[in-house]
């Protein structure tokens, strides 16, 4: 029988292939899978369900059964005891807007994908050294692709940095040049309210810059 990967070697294969984050603030468990099938048909593979979203925990479980070849994880974690809860429902991705080492520490413990938020060379390698997975650049609207490049000068090669905020589309380049990994996306992809298609058509358009942005 095949054994799947471990989760940091599938998070590292999905990674190379579209490295945008889909940030589902809002997302209703009644619509994660249509809204799911959108973002899978485009291309993304990484989704994060904000805790602050109507019963977040249910999205993930149904987000992960329905689409088992997607890491699915929580955004705004904010404390060890979310991280059990969103592992108990099937998530493999924790994400925070801060870079709390307890929150860390649990989620290495796990065995999930932490991805916290800094901001500070400070906050970036204490991060890391607890062992995160890679850096979330939160809020990106008080950075700067000019932050970014100064941080990779500094941090470990081969650091993952996904600035979060602002991001759209067609402002991607800067970052991209600067160094960035990829990109957290979260109201210009969806936003409650917002239908299956067209989160798809702008799912699809973030997926096509961003493959022209790597072939350039």
């Amino acid at each position: 029988m095949n054994t799947p990967p471990p989760l940091h070697q599938r998070y590292a294969e999905l990674k190379a292939r579209l490295p945008l984050i889909a940030i589902l603030r809002g997302l209703r468990p009644a619509e994660a899978v249509t809204i799911g099938q959108s973002l899978h048909d485009a291309g993304f593979l990484l989704w994060e369900v904000p805790l602050n979203s109507p019963d977040p925990l249910a999205s993930i479980t149904a987000l992960r059964t329905a689409f088992p070849d997607v890491l699915v994880g929580a955004g705004t974690v904010l404390t060890p005891a979310q991280v059990r809860d969103v592992h108990a429902a099937g998530g493999q991705l924790i994400i925070s807007p801060n870079a709390d080492p307890a929150v860390i520490d649990e989620t290495v413990r796990l065995g999930l994908i932490s991805l916290p938020g800094i901001l500070t060379p400070t906050e970036a390698f204490s991060a890391l050294a607890h062992g995160a997975h890679g850096l979330k650049l939160f809020p990106a609207e008080q950075a700067s692709p000019a932050v970014v490049k100064a941080l990779l000068a500094v941090l470990p090669q081969g650091c993952d940095l996904f600035p979060v905020g602002g991001i759209a589309a067609g402002t991607m380049a800067p970052w991209v040049q600067a160094g960035a990994t990829g990109f957290g996306i979260g109201s210009s992809l969806y936003k409650p309210g917002k239908s299956a298609p067209a989160v798809q058509e702008d799912a699809q358009a973030f997926a096509q810059a961003w493959a022209a942005l790597r072939t350039a």
